[in-house]
């Protein structure tokens, strides 16, 4: 494992993301050096026709998947993902440690890693972070948009991105897969396909190593299965559809209206694949991690912030009706509003039902979780008013009358005034982004190693 070690030991220092260009440009001029190592190939083409570019490197017996943005306001992949094909190109001793052809496509949604731009070079503020930010419609992220068909559901509009990813896994049927995922907000946490309790302990201590704190308040969804401490289950559709199914009083299929994620595509392939998915936060407050109980109730806590969600979405909804008859553009900000507006009530009537029925919520709040329920959820309710907000500016700079500039300046206005109360009340920290990559780095090339290591039994 010396050179697992060492690679993660030479993660260079950070200051900034990358944009596409960047990215694609370093691809090219990678397979230019290193002609004999580095096959570069077209995966496929995003909606609007920019390329998915692929590196292939390395010819080893196990396959492994790795994957930035498949949601585009998660950028911390890509360095990651930058750094290691240099580093397998230049390392032959990683290369011959870790057995595997290694597939790795830097940015899934290069559209819509273009619509976050405007904050990838800094200040890294939560205030920057909003009135800059894109993440698609629900059923137009590359992770939840691959084909399923499970009970009454049925989903078969993957996008061309998705479909890029599904040719990769078709053809090469990977062991491993890496989604590159980023949260906002909190604490590192992972998600893996299977139980794995060998490397729990380790991704403890790859978050520990770089002092920072792993995210021990609500898990991310009500259905997720914990397997350890900020380790859970992943978390597919099947499973979402499952909870549904117990809280919801709508058909599950009327509620979802995406596809499902990679690994349950992918565990359909190659029933063995285990997939992983690591959790950083580019903000960060100590509370996350403080599991010591409080005098508030986790019941009494997770449903005044559902009742949070619902006055956010309801000014959400009130100034969009306001402004839907004289909107003029069919935009991706519009796009996700539309969405975020049409499935949030039976998601938050669903969540509501589960939190007042619940046994495991009739204890003490920990510190952590107030933390999640009173801070950390106002930080992610931020992020939709930012959609709201550009949005609106889109219209403006299209033209648009009176109306839509008044409710423009006036989310504006909000957005600015509750992100300046967030950054006092949060007291956050912004983490250095090599630490955020080491911690990707060492948990995907330790997760490797476990799945060569079981591949190696499985054959023998």
């Amino acid at each position: 494992m010396d050179a697992i070690q060492e690679a993660i030991k030479r993660v260079p220092h950070y200051t900034c993301f990358m944009t596409l260009e960047e990215l694609n440009r370093s691809t090219l001029h990678l397979a230019e050096e290193y002609p004999d190592q580095v096959e570069v190939f077209k995966a496929g083409v995003s909606r609007e026709g920019k390329e998915i570019l692929a590196l292939k490197i390395g010819e080893g017996r196990n396959v492994a998947l790795l994957f930035g943005c498949p949601h585009p306001n998660e950028p911390v992949g890509t360095l990651m993902l930058e750094y290691l094909a240099r580093r397998l190109v230049e390392d032959e001793e990683l290369r011959e440690e870790l057995d595997y052809t290694w597939l790795i496509v830097k940015v899934a949604d290069p559209d819509g890693l273009k619509l976050n731009e405007g904050w990838l070079k800094g200040p890294f503020t939560i205030l920057n972070y909003a009135k800059n930010y894109y993440r698609p419609a629900g059923n137009k992220q590359v992770e939840w948009t691959f084909p399923i068909e499970y009970k009454s559901l049925k989903f078969d509009e993957p996008l061309p991105e998705t479909r890029a990813l599904m040719k990769l896994i078709d053809g090469w049927k990977p062991d491993f897969i890496y989604s590159l995922h980023n949260a906002g907000f909190g604490g590192v946490y992972y998600y893996i396909s299977e139980k794995a309790p060998l490397l729990y302990p380790i991704y403890s201590k790859i978050v520990e190593d770089e002092d920072l704190p792993l995210s021990l308040g609500e898990p991310e969804v009500p259905w997720a299965v914990q397997l350890s401490p900020a380790v859970y289950y992943m978390v597919s559709t099947p499973e979402y559809y499952d909870y549904l199914e117990k809280y919801s009083d709508k058909d599950p299929a009327e509620v979802i209206r995406t596809g499902t994620d990679s690994y349950d595509y992918a565990r359909r392939v190659n029933p063995g694949v285990l997939e992983l998915v690591t959790e950083v936060p580019y903000f960060y407050n100590p509370r996350i991690e403080d599991d010591s109980p409080t005098e508030i109730e986790r019941r009494r806590a997770v449903l005044d912030s559902l009742q949070d969600s619902w006055k956010h979405y309801n000014y959400v909804r009130r100034v969009y009706e306001e402004v839907r008859g004289k909107l003029r553009l069919k935009s991706r900000f519009r796009e996700s509003i539309e969405y975020y507006l049409a499935v949030t009530p039976d998601s938050l009537r669903a969540k509501e039902r589960w939190a007042r029925t619940d046994p495991s919520l009739e204890r003490p709040a920990t510190v952590a979780e107030v933390f999640d329920n009173y801070q950390v959820s106002r930080f992610y309710r931020l992020l939709t008013l930012g959609l709201l907000y550009r949005m609106l500016k889109e219209e403006v700079r299209a033209g648009a009358g009176d109306l839509i500039k008044e409710r423009y300046e006036e989310v504006g206005s909000k957005l600015e005034e509750e992100a300046t109360e967030l950054e006092k009340e949060l007291e956050y920290r912004v983490i250095p982004l090599d630490k955020l990559v080491r911690i990707q780095l060492a948990a995907g090339l330790y997760t490797a190693l476990y799945v060569q290591v079981k591949n190696t039994y499985r054959r023998t």
